[in-house]
């Protein structure tokens, strides 16, 4: 069994940065593939980025491909998603998921997922 815990949320004005992190616990040595999902209100879960166990493989959703970058050290076993040049429409709870194998866009190929760190993007 995996925990993975969602921490760094917060209120950010539009164009700012913001950095989210996932703290893994449990069974972390299995191989997971990670990914950061968000949800905004009344909208379902969608992907924003993933990142194979090794690291050397990333995936991001078009929306923020070149605003955010995610990141992991599996020695502290922790993802990261640093979120450059914030808009409004980036408002969401944002969620952790990891999963056996490679990366999947869909949040119903994963295993595991946290409880979610809201972030807040102001005009």
């Amino acid at each position: 069994q995996v925990q993975l815990v969602e921490s760094g949320g917060g209120l950010v004005q539009a164009g700012g940065s913001l950095r989210v992190s996932c703290a893994a616990s449990g069974r972390t040595s299995s191989g997971y593939a990670m990914a950061w999902f968000r949800q905004a209100p009344g909208k379902e879960r969608a992907f924003v980025a993933g990142i194979t166990w090794s690291g050397d493989s990333t995936f991001y959703a078009g929306s923020v491909k070149g605003r955010f970058t995610i990141s992991r050290d599996n020695a502290k076993n922790t993802v990261y998603l640093q979120m450059n040049s914030l808009k409004p429409e980036d408002t969401a709870v944002y969620y952790c998921e990891a999963r056996v194998g490679g990366i999947s866009t869909s949040p119903d190929a994963y295993q595991h997922w946290g409880q979610g760190t809201q972030v807040i993007v102001s005009s």
